[in-house]
């Protein structure tokens, strides 16, 4: 690892007294003298400039010639066609509202109605579900808002489903399913 440092410090080194020689305008060879000069530093930058070319003398006795070069030439390309673009679906539904079959959730039935519009799944209501117990209405409650959220961000009857729920989203899988069955475009 000492040896890559060494190495780089040298390199950069010389690299530095190149440069330093070039923008000075100095030679490549230091003539000896017995006198020693103070060091300098030189800060190196990303981009040397162009060397500088002196414009030519004319002299009054002979006509100044001009020399013309010849524009570069530019290859001109064939015009790429530009792709037409494809008209996207505007949902993968027909706009209206569906109703799904009936579907046993054990303690009793689920059935529900999708409202599609703009081609999506924008609403699902409950027609029908469990709630002549208090504990089916709580836990209904609790699962049927999260059921509609999952089934609208789907875009589809394939829901995971709601823990504690477990017949209920079953039911409201089959009968979602069969609503957007009829909706298909």
């Amino acid at each position: 690892m000492k040896k890559f440092f060494l190495s780089l410090f040298v390199f950069l080194a010389s690299g530095g007294y190149v440069a330093y020689q070039y923008l000075s305008g100095g030679s490549a060879a230091q003539p000896t003298s017995s006198q020693t000069t103070p060091p300098t530093s030189v800060v190196l930058t990303s981009s040397i400039p162009s060397p500088t070319v002196p414009p030519q003398q004319t002299t009054s006795q002979q006509p100044s010639q001009v020399q013309t070069q010849p524009p570069p030439q530019t290859q001109t390309q064939a015009p790429t066609p530009t792709p037409t673009p494809t008209p996207k679906p505007q949902g993968q539904y027909i706009d209206g509202s569906y109703t799904g079959s009936v579907a046993d959730a054990y303690y009793g039935n689920v059935q529900v109605q999708a409202t599609v519009s703009g081609g999506k799944l924008i609403d699902v209501t409950f027609l029908q579900y469990p709630n002549d117990r208090g504990t089916s209405r709580y836990i209904n409650g609790q699962a049927m808002p999260l059921l509609v959220q999952e089934a609208i961000q789907a875009q589809s009857a394939n829901v995971s489903g709601v823990s504690g729920a477990s017949d209920t989203s079953a039911a409201f899988r089959q009968s979602l399913g069969a609503a957007l069955a009829q909706a298909k475009t």
